[in-house]
């Protein structure tokens, strides 16, 4: 283990090691707020110390954004005395924090969130056989009021204490929806080619950075690939993680995008690892790898050959909370 376990600067930010404990819903809050159940398990995640960089899981930034009944809210000014009890139990357990902020896109249900669902494109899709719900296309001015919404939630993930915030563009939720050509069908500056499928990000990074500030660290996840014909591929991913270290971004972080969580191509350990090893190649910030890793020794081979800076482990810390412990010696 003497790779995993190295220190790693993001933006100015130190972190003791390269074990990351990424996004998991744990469908625990009432109303999006952050109740006693949530920060115990908080608590019992990052017990260990061993963990390097913990990122909660993702918060809705608007209502018409919420994504499941029982998501986590980082919409209004009133979820950051909540949102704190989070990360002071983090920090007491010497991990540093960052928080997934997103928009959900077509994934969202009317029935849930009282509001029209609205998406990059008007459009009803399946995906991977599961049918959601006829979208709306974004105004200019709904544009514009996302932006805004997405720099107000870094804004009270900041004043809660976060170490930084990642901004959520995978898994077939709002932003990914944008950079899909399999769900943007825009013919004005915001679809078409990739520079306009992710100019709404580039945005959204740019207005975060001023609001934040240089020195806060600015993480994206990104559904890099869509693994399907008419969508994203390695080039369009390797050209778009270029452009967010370009507008700030200090942290890519690799996932799905239209497969959600897979590539369905592989599953082995580290299963997006040909996609980081690529992007990694083409920035210079750092890049985190999650996908069906349970080993500190692959673990280790993927931080020593080069193909992340960081690595995900997700399903086997959420089943047993003691595994950093037992493993990260």
């Amino acid at each position: 283990m003497k790779y995993l376990d190295k220190s790693i600067k993001i933006n100015k930010l130190d972190i003791k090691n390269r074990l990351v404990f990424p996004p998991m819903a744990t469908s625990k809050s009432i109303d999006g707020w952050v109740n006693d159940d949530l920060v115990s398990y908080y608590d019992e995640k990052s017990k260990s110390g061993k963990i390097g960089l913990i990122i909660t899981e993702h918060a809705y930034v608007s209502m018409d954004g919420k994504a499941s009944e029982n998501q986590v809210s980082i919409s209004r000014d009133e979820d950051v005395e909540g949102l704190s009890r989070i990360v002071d139990v983090i920090h007491k357990n010497g991990s540093r924090v960052f928080a997934q902020i997103n928009h959900a896109g077509n994934a969202a249900k009317t029935e849930i969130t009282g509001c029209d669902v609205v998406s990059a494109s008007a459009l009803e899709m399946d995906v991977r056989g599961t049918k959601r719900q006829a979208s709306i296309e974004m105004t200019k001015e709904d544009i514009d009021k996302l932006i805004q919404s997405f720099v107000d939630s870094g804004i009270r993930a900041k004043s809660a204490g976060y170490d930084g915030v990642e901004i959520h563009s995978a898994h077939f939720y709002l932003l990914n929806q944008f950079y899909s050509p399999l769900s943007n069908k825009r013919s004005d500056e915001y679809g078409g080619s990739l520079e306009n499928r992710i100019r709404i990000h580039l945005e959204i990074i740019k207005a975060m950075r001023q609001a934040l500030g240089q020195d806060y660290p600015l993480a994206l996840r990104l559904g890099a690939c869509d693994y399907t014909d008419g969508g994203n591929n390695l080039e369009d991913a390797i050209r778009a993680s270029k452009a967010f270290e370009e507008a700030g971004i200090d942290l890519l972080d690799i996932s799905g995008g239209y497969y959600i969580f897979n590539n369905p191509y592989s599953t082995e350990e580290g299963y997006f690892k040909d996609v980081t090893y690529a992007i990694k190649s083409n920035v210079s910030i750092p890049v985190i790898l999650t996908g069906g890793i349970h080993s500190v020794d692959t673990a280790d081979y993927l931080i020593e050959n080069k193909y992340a800076d960081m690595i995900g482990v997700g399903r086997p810390i959420f089943k047993d909370s003691s595994w950093p412990e037992t493993n990260m010696k």
